[in-house]
């Protein structure tokens, strides 16, 4: 007979530093606000980032400890380990999203998958120009990128009227900017680690490839960083 529970993974203060665990489906909330006020094995500052209830969930655990093993800390739960990858791997498996409640098993591996190729753009300035469709309305904007985290400066002009394709990510994020009547960004607004589609989204407020849309200084695509990644792969 198999036994249901949630595998849970948890992001930590130290960069590249995360949790892989379990616990019974009864007992989730009680785990994480532990987690999450008194950190785990003297590291703190752990934050719930994906939680998936499966069948069998303590074979499932251990099987991912074992894929993961050679990036594993001593005998703990914690891993020295990029959490998209992690997240990847999970959200593959069959069973119900518990965390983030708002996002699909899809969503959450396709914002994975592109958080990983988006940390290879290098740090710089890069500018978003576009017209929508929907109001011919002329969305333009500016992020600067460090250590594969996104600012949209102050100034940028925002879509306003939101089309299809929108995730419910992109609509968390965007409703804690601070925008004016007409979409201007009235403060820089911190987008933290994001990938260039995501980002086009939200500056849009409806579906965008930003790996075409984003231009960097030379007025190149980023995408010609993912092309240059896969050719360099392919060499070797």
């Amino acid at each position: 007979m198999s036994t249901k529970g949630i595998i849970y993974i948890m992001k930590s203060v130290v960069p590249g530093l995360i949790k892989i665990g379990k616990t019974g489906s009864d007992n989730y909330e009680r785990r994480m606000y532990d987690l999450e006020h008194n950190g785990y094995r003297n590291v703190t500052g752990l934050q719930r980032a994906f939680a998936i209830e499966v069948d069998d969930y303590d074979a499932k655990e251990t099987m991912l400890h074992t894929i993961f093993d050679k990036s594993r800390v001593a005998d703990t739960e914690l891993f020295a380990l990029d959490v998209n990858i992690a997240m990847q791997l999970l959200s593959s498996f069959d069973g119900k999203v518990i965390y983030p409640k708002s996002e699909t098993k899809e969503e959450v591996f396709e914002s994975a998958t592109d958080s990983r190729t988006g940390q290879l753009i290098p740090n710089g300035t890069y500018k978003f120009s576009k017209k929508k469709r929907s109001d011919n309305k002329a969305v333009h904007a500016i992020a600067v990128v460090t250590g594969g985290k996104w600012k949209l400066l102050q100034g940028s002009v925002l879509g306003i009227t939101e089309d299809v394709g929108v995730t419910q990510k992109a609509k968390t994020m965007r409703a804690v900017l601070h925008l004016a009547s007409d979409g201007t960004l009235l403060e820089d607004a911190d987008l933290g680690e994001c990938a260039p589609s995501l980002a086009g989204t939200i500056v849009m407020n409806a579906s965008d490839n930003g790996w075409a849309d984003w231009k960097n200084a030379a007025g190149q695509p980023v995408d010609i960083y993912r092309q240059q990644a896969t050719a360099s792969s392919d060499e070797t």
